[in-house]
């Protein structure tokens, strides 16, 4: 670092080397400052060791140049430090050598020399020449001066403004600089501090704006100084502003620019954008294939070496097959494969240690940075799958579907999961009919043999299958390995007890209906598929709605038991299905069903009726007819077209109506008398068919007679009946209403009762006294271990209590009153007047005081016995009135206002 250090303060008296005095325009030709280099060195030179630095002058044209040695044993970097490739020991008294510097724009070269010269043992001074040293370098003590251009006068002694073309070198200042501080960088004068005093001052970013403070100016010598260290990442440069101006604050000079630009030091480390890469290459890759690529950026210049990275790989882990199976590309980071070998199955992962270095890669002054690579092998189809034996087995019932029978097991190193480790299996053999299939397990990757259609025994007893294993992907180019597996599966089929059929199933048969009981109607047997079985069959009705039919139980004949009829409810559409069932006789047994239709065909069994069977007809000629129709239960031909005629007999029949036909199925029955009487009329008609041969009967039509109003509608109380709502419903509507007002007569006795009974508890209770917030009744729930049984009697009406001759003994408790003649205690009234109750009370009291052999019965409530051994006394020795007075309840009146009425009753004797 102190090599970095003389060399930075040598390219900073380079720098600084601006004219003293500026009188006109200069010119500017870019190339080196000095046309020859010398410096003095030592005679044994170490590798990296910095000589001397070259300046190269662009006129501020930005051109970025590239340099070159003459003498490989020297590399000059691109600040123009000068330095040592490797160790050098000089043989001579003087070494010279060449360098070239070339635009990276515009191809144009500049050439320099540079002589070294050993120092002697006595150090010798040359003088007329510059020497450069490669250490102690000193700053010159002359600060230079930078004079304001001279600008003419007008005729009444005001500054004239001319165009500026006097350009100030830029100021080149080292950051990171240890002071001391202020330190000067230049002196600012102007021409006409002679036969005045001026004031200079400075303005813009790091003087009077932020960041303040950081340049300084002496007001009447100029020099400008810096305070205080720079830093290039902060601020690369600063652009300041020089005034000159008299003691009355007037302008002498234009101002001037300055611009001071911060020399970049290796004070950063390159710094990886990620600490850790992921990257993958296929297994198999060729060297040279392309894995990923590391970046790392460094704050410094990047157009200096204090910004140039380089890369190389510290370590592999683990090192196998070849510690170097990649490499990287010391300028872009590029990480290329160099060896072949990469095999995922033996190293899944490599993990690198990349280092960057600034300063070109410069092992003694570059800062360094590390970062971790994680390589991941990825899989390729290099594997292909192999069967874990040659034959399989399974066996399977027949007639079973969707049943796996057996599981092809394989291995395949390649990656799980993935597509180069996924199988296809393929059934090329043995399988003609396509009963089998082989799909794959999605987790183990075995191939599941699986029955889809169902196999019979009596055809096939066995199959052997030949299936092929493949991965989904095809194997990788230049695996020297089949691609892929062969394997042979025995497959067994089980017979089992197949269930009987019956042939055809359903069986149609035609028979005409009223075929008479007894009668052999077909033949319905069941095929056994179990050939290879001695089994017998039986048969049984399963199904027969109507009970027509019946199955003889070894030959299946089945016969009628019953006439067959066409018109039943359980024919539809003139089909009759009945269920039978054939049962073999194996262990288990198994059935099977199969179903007769019989078609019944129409024979004229059915008479025709009249339809509807009750009209209405008005009682007058008009209007007086009526139209019917017929109906026939029978099918064509045995039903219309109809004949319909009115009997001979009754003779008021033909008297009284007419029949005419109207078509094949209807006909209007007509009044023939001009009036007749309301009523109900029972009216013949006979009505035949067209059947072979045909049928007749006579059908009575019920017709009412009744008065119509002008639209022709019935107005008597026989025309409500003849409307359709008979006796039955008038009944019942009548009833309803009947239980309608019994309800309502019940509803209105409850609530007087209600009304009596709530006015009777008001006229027991006297409105002042009323204290029902106080007693309450609570239920009985009933006595201890001890007290099971026990004598309620006292707390009924007196009128009301059992004498005791009746009542059952039983246990009593100890404070009971013991069994002799009853006291005679008052009667109470079924119903007393509520002025009689306080007599009553107060006469039932002195009755049981009076009474020496009970305990005090006057309580309102029994209290259940809780067993002997209670540490409070017994209330049976509490008297009622003897010792009333000798008690002071002075204390209910502390109780609250619940208590008041107590408190009133029983305490302040003065005021009971």
């Amino acid at each position: 670092m102190v090599g970095v250090g003389a060399a930075a303060l040598l390219l900073l008296v380079s720098v600084l080397r601006v004219p003293i005095e500026a009188t006109g325009p200069v010119t500017c030709t870019p190339g080196f400052s000095e046309d020859i280099y010398h410096a003095v060195v030592s005679r044994s030179l170490s590798e990296g060791q910095p000589l001397l630095n070259v300046g190269f002058n662009d006129c501020y044209r930005s051109v970025v140049v590239q340099y070159e040695t003459s003498n490989p044993s020297f590399r000059v970097l691109r600040d123009g430090v000068v330095y040592a490739t490797e160790n050098i020991r000089l043989s001579g008294k003087q070494l010279k050598f060449a360098i070239t510097a070339h635009s990276m724009q515009t191809q144009e070269r500049w050439q320099t020399a540079v002589k070294l010269t050993v120092r002697p043992d006595s150090s010798a001074k040359h003088s007329g020449q510059k020497t450069w040293k490669s250490t102690d370098v000193v700053l010159p003590q002359n600060i230079p001066v930078i004079a304001f251009p001279q600008l003419p006068l007008q005729h009444q002694g005001q500054l004239k403004r001319q165009k500026r073309d006097w350009v100030i070198p830029p100021i080149n200042v080292p950051e990171n600089s240890r002071g001391p501080f202020p330190q000067e960088l230049v002196r600012i004068r102007s021409d006409r501090d002679k036969n005045r005093s001026l004031r200079y001052s400075v303005t813009g970013p790091g003087a009077d704006q932020p960041p303040t403070g950081i340049f300084s100016i002496s007001p009447i010598s100029g020099e400008l100084s810096v305070t205080k260290p720079l830093d290039r990442e902060q601020i690369a440069s600063y652009h300041l502003r020089a005034h000159a101006v008299d003691l009355n604050g007037n302008q002498v000079e234009n101002p001037i620019d300055i611009v001071i630009n911060v020399i970049d030091m290796n004070d950063n480390r390159p710094e990886f954008l990620h600490q850790v890469w992921n990257g993958s290459v296929p297994e198999g890759s060729k060297p040279g294939t392309f894995v990923m690529t590391v970046t790392a950026v460094d704050a410094d210049d990047p157009n200096s070496s204090n910004g140039v990275l380089r890369y190389k790989i510290l370590s592999q882990t683990p090192g196998s097959p070849s510690p170097n199976m990649f490499t990287i590309n010391n300028e872009t980071g590029d990480i290329i494969s160099v060896a072949a070998g990469l095999d995922r199955e033996k190293v899944p992962q490599y993990t690198l240690i990349i280092q960057a270095t600034d300063m070109e890669g410069s092992p003694t002054y570059g800062l360094s940075n590390t970062a971790t690579a994680v390589i991941r092998i990825t899989d390729v189809n290099d594997n292909p799958p192999e069967f874990t034996t040659a034959t399989f087995y399974g066996e399977v019932p027949e007639n079973r579907i969707d049943i796996i029978i057996s599981n092809l097991t394989i291995t395949d190193n390649d990656q799980p999961h993935t597509s180069a480790w996924n199988t296809i299996y393929k059934i090329t053999g043995g399988d003609p009919t396509g009963h089998f299939s082989v799909p794959t397990d999605p987790i183990s990757n075995d191939g599941l043999v699986t029955v889809v259609n169902p196999i019979d025994y009596e055809t096939n007893r066995a199959f052997v299958l030949t299936v092929i294993a493949v991965n989904q992907v095809a194997l990788t180019k230049g695996i020297q390995l089949p691609p892929q597996s062969t394997a042979t599966v025995s497959i067994t089929v089980i017979d089992v007890n197949e269930s009987p059929h019956f042939v055809p199933n359903p069986k149609l048969i035609r028979q005409e209906e009223r075929l008479p009981a007894g009668k052999l109607l077909t033949t319905f047997t069941a095929d056994d598929p179990d050939r290879y079985m001695q089994q017998t069959l039986r048969y049984s009705k399963l199904s027969d709605p109507a009970n027509w039919l019946k199955i003889d139980p070894l030959h299946g004949q089945i016969s009628t038991i019953a006439m067959l009829d066409r018109e039943s409810p359980y024919v539809k559409n003139n089909m009759y299905n009945a269920t039978f069932l054939a049962s073999d006789s194996g262990i288990p047994p198994a059935s099977g069903t199969g179903t007769l239709q019989i078609l019944l065909l129409d024979v004229n069994d059915n008479a025709p009726e009249v339809f509807p069977q009750e009209v209405s007809i008005c009682e007058k000629p008009d209007p007086n007819a009526v139209n019917i129709s017929a109906i026939d239960t029978d099918i064509d031909p045995n039903t219309g077209p109809f004949a319909f005629e009115l009997p001979d007999s009754p003779a008021d029949v033909r008297k009284n109506w007419s029949i005419t036909r109207l078509s094949g199925d209807d006909a209007q029955l007509s009044l023939k008398i001009g009036i007749l009487d309301d009523g109900i009329y029972e009216v013949p008609i006979m009505i035949m068919d067209s059947g072979n041969p045909p049928l007749s009967a006579t059908s009575v039509l019920l017709v009412k007679v009744c008065p119509c109003d002008e639209n022709g509608d019935c107005t008597s109380v026989q025309a409500i009946v003849a409307a359709g709502l008979g006796t039955g419903a008038i009944i019942a509507i009548l009833l309803c209403i009947i239980i309608l007002l019994i309800l309502v007569l019940l509803f209105v006795i409850w609530m007087k009762r209600r009304d009596k009974e709530r006015q009777a508890k008001q006229l027991l209770i006297d409105p002042e006294d009323d204290v029902r917030d106080n007693i309450l009744k609570y239920d009985e729930e009933g006595g201890g271990e001890e007290d099971q049984d026990y004598d309620l009697s006292q707390l009924q009406q007196p009128d009301a209590v059992e004498p005791d001759s009746i009542k059952p003994m039983a246990i009593r408790r100890v404070d009971e009153r013991p069994i002799h003649a009853e006291p005679q205690y008052p009667l109470r009234s079924a119903a007393p007047h509520p002025g009689d109750i306080g007599d009553f009370i107060n006469e039932g009291l002195k009755a049981a005081d009076n009474d020496p052999t009970a305990p005090p019965y006057d309580s309102l409530l029994v209290f259940d016995y809780e067993g002997s051994g209670s540490t409070a006394g017994s209330l049976s020795s509490l008297n009622s009135t003897s010792s009333g007075g000798d008690q002071d309840y002075d204390y209910l009146n502390d109780w609250g206002p619940r208590f008041k009425k107590l408190a009133d009753m029983y305490g302040g004797g003065s005021d009971c």
